[in-house]
């Protein structure tokens, strides 16, 4: 009778409640994990279309249609085999409090961070990303970022709150170096000359090969510590139509997988996957890509922990 409540061998939908179905630890400090993922649900800071909140949940949920792998294609390794990973839940913070919000995530990550662990960020939407970047300054300084988007995020005429802001306030905090930063799908406006970054805009990247972007990316990235963001929106709507601020001539998701493998070695010191939203998803399409697109970042931050 007790091996009807204490199977390992799960059916696939079953208790389908952390990422990746790895053990969920609300006080991840004292653990012995190497990556926490933490579910961050905010979207007060979006200007397009609400619901990104949700996104978490949903990329969890999502994410048991790629638990039952041993190792995924085409890795030669299991990552959790090489990675101990938790999911700590989602961040708890006074809803519609924007100051105090930035205060907690900032605070966890910190920690996270002082404790010797990585933290994996699911979003919620993209200002979710600053705070964090503070937190990861303050342990390995200026950074590099690989960031996939449509849109540069980097507008100054928007509040302090602003998922669309980011990017501007970053630099000029000494959190990041836009010269040793790239973003790639970009494919609306922004003013280059003063941008800062460097751009693989949509129609360039659709005619690049993986290849000759991942080489690109690691010209200009260098040997700095790199933080990965990825805005679902980088993917064209029809591989991702669950989004705020969806924007066609994308990558598809193909091109992106390959490209995120290409990163393989890389210092990669955090990462985080937003603007998930499920209320504008079809089929959970959405969700997967991005729960899809989380499990290829810890290959590879586990690539290079195994290099080591």
């Amino acid at each position: 009778m007790n091996d009807l409540f204490n199977k390992t061998d799960y059916s696939l939908y079953s208790n389908s409640m952390s990422f990746m179905r790895r053990p969920y630890l609300r006080n991840p400090i004292g653990s012995d994990a190497d990556v926490v993922v933490l579910g961050v649900p905010l979207d007060m800071a979006t200007s397009g279309r609400p619901g990104a909140r949700m996104g978490p949940d949903a990329i969890r949920r999502a994410s048991v249609n790629l638990a039952w792998e041993g190792k995924k294609f085409p890795w030669d390794f299991n990552v959790f085999d090489r990675a101990k990973v938790i999911d700590a839940g989602d961040l708890v913070f006074d809803c519609g409090d924007a100051e105090d919000f930035t205060y907690r995530l900032e605070k966890a990550a910190g920690e996270i961070l002082k404790n010797g662990k990585t933290l994996m960020a699911l979003g919620g939407d993209h200002f979710i990303t600053l705070p964090i970047l503070r937190a990861y300054a303050k342990h390995h300084g200026e950074m590099a970022l690989i960031h996939f988007d449509a849109h540069t995020d980097t507008y100054a005429n928007g509040s302090a709150y602003d998922h669309g802001t980011m990017f501007y306030h970053a630099p000029k905090e000494g959190l990041i170096s836009p010269k040793h930063s790239v973003q790639i799908g970009i494919r609306t406006e922004y003013e280059q000359q003063d941008h800062g970054f460097n751009v693989i805009n949509a129609m360039e990247a659709n005619d690049m090969s993986a290849n000759d972007i991942v080489e690109k990316v690691r010209s200009i990235v260098g040997d700095k510590p790199v933080y990965v963001t990825f805005d679902i929106d980088c993917l064209d709507p029809a591989f991702a139509p669950g989004t705020g601020t969806p924007v066609c001539g994308g990558l598809n998701s193909d091109k992106v997988l390959k490209i995120l493998r290409g990163f393989a070695g890389m210092n990669v010191v955090g990462m985080d996957v937003v603007e998930v939203s499920p209320a504008y998803d079809h089929a959970d399409m959405t969700a997967l890509a991005g729960a899809t697109v989380a499990l290829e970042l810890l290959y590879v931050w586990a690539s290079k922990k195994s290099a080591e």
